[in-house]
């Protein structure tokens, strides 16, 4: 499959942004596992390629999880928080992602 501007740009609508948290940074430095938001439609095999292809990396496995949006309440008026998507992907030893989070 030859990589073009077409194809990235659908890897880059798939892969939101990387996720910056405690939790996450110790999963990185236990597991060589990131997370990332995603899309919320996107499955288990979009989201390895995706990943492969925008950080030439080679994925080991893909977990993904809904967090479910809360309600929240604001000047009185009830809101929902949208409904996300995160992908928690483990990398195979010694291939690395450069995000830039000062890990």
């Amino acid at each position: 499959m030859s990589v073009t501007k077409k194809t990235i740009g659908k890897q880059f609508d798939i892969i939101r942004h990387p996720v910056n948290t405690e939790e996450s940074n110790r999963v990185l430095s236990i597991n060589n596992a990131y997370t990332f938001i995603v899309d919320i439609k996107a499955d288990k095999p979009m989201i390895k390629r995706a990943i492969e292809s925008i950080f030439d990396v080679k994925v080991v496995s893909v977990n993904t999880l809904i967090r479910k949006g809360k309600r929240k309440v604001f000047k009185g008026r009830i809101g929902k928080r949208s409904n996300t998507k995160r992908a928690i992907v483990r990398l195979e030893p010694g291939n690395k992602i450069e995000l830039g989070m000062g890990v």
